[in-house]
C-alpha cells in the first residue's frame, strides 16, 4: 500500500483525485493530460493513482492505492476523475462526488474492448457523471470544477432512502442493460 503524503493544507487548496483503475494495460494518454494540465496549476494538489501506465512527472503519484486510502482521498478530494471502471464510479458517487470520468480507448491499448466507453457514455447522458472523451473536455471539467466545486457534489436528500443504495441500484440498471444489449447483439449473430 502506497502512502500518500499531505504536501499542502487541504482546507486551502484544491485537492484534486485521479483514480485510473488497477487494469493491466497502460492508461499513458490521461497520464499526459494530466501532467499538461498540472504544470500550469501547480498550486493544485494532484493524486494520481496511475496503475500500470507510465511514471508520472507528478510530485504525488502512487501505482495503488488500498481500499481504505482510497476511501480516504476520496471523501477528502474536491474533484474526483475517473476511469471508466464501475466500481470507481459508483464509489465516488457514494462518497458525493459527480465523477469526472476518462473512459479507457481500446483504439490506444487502453483496454481489450470498448465497454468503458459505453459505459460511461451512457452514465454521461443520464447525468450520472462528467463524460470527457478529449484533452480539451478533461481541462474544461477540472478548470469548471475548481471554479465551481459545488456543480461536483452530489446533493443530499434527507427524504430520500439511503442514496449509497440508490447510486448503486441506478448503476446496476445501466450494467444489468448493457449486458442485455450486448446478449441480444450476441445471440442475434448466431444461425439455427
Amino acid at each position: 500500500m502506497a502512502h500518500i503524503p499531505q504536501q499542502r493544507d487541504r482546507r486551502t487548496v484544491p485537492f484534486v483525485l485521479v483514480v485510473v483503475g488497477t487494469d493491466v494495460h497502460r492508461f499513458d494518454r490521461l497520464v499526459g493530460w494530466l501532467e499538461r494540465w498540472h504544470a500550469a496549476r501547480p498550486e493544485v494538489r494532484l493524486v494520481l493513482q496511475f496503475g500500470h501506465s507510465r511514471q508520472p512527472a507528478l510530485p504525488e503519484a502512487t501505482p495503488f492505492l488500498g481500499h481504505e486510502e482510497l476511501q480516504r482521498a476520496m471523501a477528502e478530494a474536491t474533484l474526483v476523475v475517473s476511469h471508466g471502471g464501475p466500481a470507481t464510479i459508483t464509489e465516488a458517487r457514494r462518497t458525493g462526488h459527480l465523477p469526472i470520468v476518462v473512459p479507457r480507448d481500446p483504439a490506444h491499448d487502453e483496454h481489450v474492448d470498448n465497454h468503458q466507453q459505453l459505459f460511461s457514455r451512457r452514465l454521461g447522458a443520464a447525468g450520472m457523471v462528467r463524460l470527457c472523451e478529449s484533452e480539451s473536455e478533461l481541462v474544461a471539467a477540472l478548470d469548471e470544477g475548481l471554479a465551481e466545486p459545488g456543480r461536483f457534489v452530489l446533493a443530499a436528500d434527507p427524504g430520500r432512502p439511503d442514496p449509497r443504495a440508490e447510486a448503486v441500484a441506478r448503476v446496476g440498471a445501466v450494467i444489468d442493460d448493457l449486458v442485455a444489449r450486448r446478449g441480444r447483439q450476441r445471440a442475434g449473430g448466431r444461425r439455427g
